[in-house]
């Protein structure tokens, strides 16, 4: 496994004991897992941001789904608000990865706010996919969760003509004007699984269904559903890093249990793990949701190297090299030239 720098945490955590078990303790790794191309073009945009411009720069929502990297960019200048009418005329305001409405930028137009969009390429995808379906007077099916940034975003594009389906159970009674004209499209970071067994149900209602022209669960949730569900089904538990508003890392609890996990957690750092939930275990599993820095990772395997689960090993099911490009408005320097973070990367891939 390739060595990962270790930051340690102000807090104090209290180390977990070697209790012995049935056999030897091993860890086995995911990969793919943590930060995708999406989330680390966000994070990049607004640390260019506070480069460029100056603390504070403005950031509406969350810029991705993990508590660690807010608290970061707010101690290096970053100010998180709800919704543009709380930023200062004038000022700089960076969209988050989930994407926004028309109205949103709308709103930031009318109060002559600089705006920087940071939003996904994959869901800039689907926003397009929804304008174009709406023109085609299609009613779309949209797969997701009430309440998501990502969701509302979408549905923000084709208002008159979205209508959200939360689970395969919805799809058993959603109602639709024409059957002959229905389309499904999906949030971005959805389990495969469960959007492919609401596709089937709503399929089943309406034979005449069409697909979006690609898959719009992104390459990255996948990959991380693909790789925990080969490890879980070796593991006596296992422990997601990710926080609890992201929705791909929650979903990659649920594929664990589903995949043959005999317990599965979710835990933002380290000081989370806790003692009882090693009793009796050989077999950790471990990955990230893809907001996630690879440092939290290294936190937890510190911590069950304490417990005696010094044997990792790395199960990889993909190769991950996709980089996005920065908000036009970063890739140059102060100077003019273009900058060497332009496509968005400073990680290496996981």
């Amino acid at each position: 496994m390739p060595h990962i720098p270790t930051r340690h945490r102000a807090v104090e955590r209290a180390r977990l004991e070697n209790r012995p078990v049935d056999g030897e303790k091993r860890v086995l790794l995911a990969a793919p897992r943590g930060y995708c191309a999406g989330v680390d073009r966000a994070v990049v945009a607004v640390e260019k941001a506070l480069e460029r411009y100056g603390a504070p720069v403005y950031v509406r929502k969350q810029i991705v789904h993990n508590i660690h990297v807010v608290t970061e960019l707010e101690q290096k200048g970053a100010i998180f608000v709800e919704e543009v009418d709380e930023v200062p005329e004038g000022a700089h305001v960076v969209f988050s990865a989930h994407g926004v409405s028309p109205a949103v930028v709308q709103g930031a137009a009318d109060r002559g706010l600089h705006a920087i969009d940071a939003t996904c390429p994959l869901v800039t995808k689907v926003h397009r996919e929804a304008v174009r379906f709406a023109r085609d007077d299609f009613e779309i099916l949209l797969i997701g969760h009430d309440g998501h940034e990502e969701v509302e975003g979408t549905a923000g594009h084709a208002p008159e003509r979205v209508t959200v389906v939360n689970s395969p159970a919805e799809a058993d009674t959603v109602v639709v004007r024409d059957p002959s004209r229905v389309v499904w499209l999906s949030q971005t970071t959805l389990s495969v699984d469960e959007t492919m067994e609401t596709v089937n149900r709503l399929r089943t209602r309406f034979p005449e269904l069409q697909n979006p022209p690609s898959d719009d669960i992104c390459y990255a949730t996948q990959n991380r559903q693909v790789a925990i569900k080969k490890v879980a089904k070796d593991a006596d538990l296992v422990i997601v890093v990710g926080s609890a508003n992201s929705s791909n890392s929650v979903r990659l609890v649920e594929v664990a249990l589903e995949y043959g996990a005999k317990a599965a957690y979710r835990v933002d750092y380290a000081d989370e793990v806790r003692q009882e939930w090693l009793d009796g275990v050989r077999t950790v599993g471990v990955t990230s949701g893809a907001s996630v820095p690879e440092v939290l990772v290294r936190e937890v395997l510190d911590a069950l190297d304490e417990a005696g689960y010094t044997d990792i090993e790395e199960v990889r099911t993909a190769e991950e090299d996709l980089m996005f490009s920065l908000p036009k408005e970063l890739r140059q320097d102060n100077s003019g030239k273009r900058d060497e973070r332009a496509l968005g990367g400073r990680v290496s891939r996981t």
